[in-house]
């Protein structure tokens, strides 16, 4: 399937639910509602001319005006990958886990509730494990995050 073939299928099937954007440089790239994310990604894994079966990544944007969360997906049989976003407000930071359509989801999800705060509804195992247990100063990838005055090492 061409990229383009793989964007009229998606654009069709997912009709009022996934939004093409032209700013796809590499991969296709979607948006998609919150409320849709997740019958959205079981769909695209469980669509037999897709087979979305490996989840790439997942990436978090601060704008300043709101937070994206941006999922890259593939398919190890047929050879295709997309990206397609949530655009979640800074008022309600929270989206749902896809970590059961796609396992590998977890760590993805728990780094981004960790470094932004983005709350990830209905996941099994929301703790931290890039920052300390007792972490206070904030969500370091925001852009309004000050960066504590750490006291520097004792020179030896």
């Amino acid at each position: 399937m061409t990229k383009d073939q793989l964007k009229e299928y998606i654009s069709g099937q997912f009709s009022g639910r996934l939004t093409w954007l032209e700013s796809g440089k590499y991969d296709l790239l979607f948006e998609v509602t919150a409320e849709n994310l997740v019958s959205v990604s079981k769909a695209l894994r469980d669509d037999e001319k897709l087979k979305f079966d490996f989840f790439c990544n997942l990436g978090g944007v601060d704008t300043g005006e709101r937070f994206e969360a941006v999922y890259s997906i593939a398919s190890t049989e047929f050879k295709i990958r997309i990206d397609y976003k949530v655009i979640i407000p800074y008022d309600k930071a929270e989206i749902e886990s896809v970590q059961t359509i796609w396992p590998a989801a977890n760590w993805y999800e728990r780094e981004m509730w960790e470094l932004y705060g983005i709350n990830i509804k209905n996941h099994d195992n929301l703790t931290r494990f890039l920052l300390p247990d007792d972490w206070d100063q904030g969500y370091p990838m925001r852009k309004d995050w000050d960066a504590p005055d750490f006291k520097r090492m004792p020179e030896l």
